[in-house]
């Protein structure tokens, strides 16, 4: 039992990891997005069924999402399109990030 209740800690310890990465990568060019990501995959077996599921859906979709942001920001780095894809995906990224960790804390699925 007490093994149980130590490898959930731990895989929340691991959601807790990836939305940091997640927002780290506001100033690390999304690297830490790519990480984030294949923590997820690496985990995802450990997470099937639980509360924490919800967490690793939601975290990957904000991963290819971001990525796919941050990329035609890049893209078209020095217009006006640039900007706008900039802006909305750091702000995309906070809402889904804050979202995320705040039902993270409260021990509750995403949606709930």
């Amino acid at each position: 039992m007490n093994n149980k209740i130590d490898e959930r800690a731990a895989i929340k310890k691991v959601t807790a990891s990836i939305y940091f990465l997640q927002i780290c990568s506001i100033l690390l060019a999304g690297l830490p997005m790519l990480v984030g990501v294949a923590l997820n995959f690496l985990h995802r077996n450990d997470v099937q069924g639980t509360w924490l599921e919800s967490h690793f859906d939601w975290q990957i979709k904000t991963a290819w999402i971001t990525i796919a942001g941050f990329s035609i920001g890049g893209m078209t780095f020095g217009s006006v399109i640039s900007l706008i894809a900039i802006i909305g995906t750091v702000a995309y990224l906070v809402f889904r990030v804050t979202e995320g960790w705040s039902a993270l804390r409260a021990d509750r699925a995403i949606g709930e």
